[in-house]
């Protein structure tokens, strides 16, 4: 029931991401969450050669329907799946997580070939085959490894681990002079097929490797791996060191051109917003200056009113039309010389010739002889 529901949860998020790639992501969907468990093993999954031998009970197989229904707890469903599983990957994983998953109550099996079937069979590998049955027993799916499969399952095998079902994915597999190797397993009702997945393989991996084998090269030699691990010559691995050199400048380069890309581009910026604060501050200024002197600028009017005060100050004042009279004027204070005071001694009198005589000076006597004048 876990292995089921940690499926179901995985084919939920995988269809959640179909959907949010399609633009139709339901909302329920999108607001459905795992739940925090751990689920992690603690321990590697056993080999089939150290388990305790399996109790006298005759060996009888489940249908498909009894294997669907669920069955007890202390009779799970056995399913084996094999593989060459090298360099594993998460093709391998999925491939055996759908198989886990294939009933309520599953016990899988995994077997996995030795290097002198697989290289017969197949070819060589990267991984030896201690490798690749570690590389297994730490799949979290599995529950039971067989080591030294067979390429081809007898009866007696399938009796002997007490297998109900195979799992593989439902091409044809041609191997060993045979169109498909799993034709009799199909043929019996004991195949459960599974699904691969695309885009991952071992010969994916093995192919980016040999495409890009100076690459890889390179990238050893850079981490102290010697030529002669390699496999590499002199003259290579000169070649190699140089290229290395080559792409670091080429890299430092690279840089430059991007850094230098990055100030022209603020530059540009920052020009663009010099140049939009220099015209708001032209047409600021161009405001300003017709305020000032335009047709109808603060200059006119200032120069208007000054010259009319100019023309108010220099033109003489108008006299009234009739002046008053002096019996009408008001009297004028009698003003007297200092030195014709009556606190003055008396002058000395003066020859007759010279028609000099006290008198008053008054203001309205100069009043008078102005009008004479």
């Amino acid at each position: 029931m876990e292995a089921q529901s940690s499926s179901g949860m995985l084919l939920n998020r995988k269809r959640r991401r179909d959907g949010e790639n399609n633009g139709e992501t339901d909302e329920s969907e999108r607001l459905l969450k795992i739940p925090r468990c751990t689920v992690g093993l603690k321990h590697p999954a056993p080999f089939a050669d150290e388990l305790e031998p399996a109790d006298g009970k005759p060996y009888e197989r489940v249908s498909m329907e009894e294997a669907k229904r669920g069955t007890p707890a202390n009779r799970p469903v056995r399913v084996y799946a094999d593989g060459i599983f090298d360099v594993f990957h998460s093709g391998h994983a999925r491939a055996l997580m759908q198989a886990k998953c294939l009933f309520p109550n599953t016990h899988l099996i995994v077997g996995v070939c030795s290097d002198d079937l697989t290289h017969k069979y197949k070819g060589f590998t990267v991984m030896n085959e201690d490798e690749r049955y570690d590389a297994v027993t730490h799949c979290r799916y599995v529950d039971e490894i067989v080591r030294n499969a067979p390429w081809t399952l007898t009866p007696e095998f399938l009796a002997k681990h007490r297998i109900d079902f195979v799992a593989h994915d439902d091409i044809p597999y041609s191997s060993a002079g045979s169109d498909d190797v799993y034709k009799h397993i199909k043929d019996a009702g004991m195949f459960a097929p599974t699904q691969r997945t695309e885009g991952i393989s071992t010969s994916d991996i093995i192919t980016r490797i040999v495409r890009d084998y100076d690459v890889y090269v390179r990238r050893n030699l850079q981490r102290g791996y010697t030529a002669k691990e390699l496999n590499v010559s002199f003259i290579n691995e000169k070649k190699y060191h140089l290229q290395e050199r080559v792409d670091k400048v080429k890299r430092k380069v690279r840089d430059v051109e991007e850094k230098s890309k990055e100030f022209v581009q603020k530059v540009e910026e920052k020009s663009i917003d010099l140049i939009q604060k220099w015209e708001e501050k032209s047409r600021e200024f161009i405001g300003n200056f017709l305020q000032m002197f335009g047709p109808e600028g603060a200059l006119k009017h200032m120069l208007k009113e000054g010259k009319g005060r100019m023309l108010q100050a220099i033109s003489p004042r108008h006299s009234p039309d009739s002046s008053p009279t002096r019996e009408e004027r008001s009297p004028s204070p009698t003003f007297r010389l200092p030195f014709f005071t009556k606190t003055s001694p008396p002058p000395s009198p003066l020859p007759q010739h010279s028609g000099a005589r006290g008198y008053l000076i008054s203001e309205d006597d100069d009043d008078e002889d102005d009008d004479e004048n």
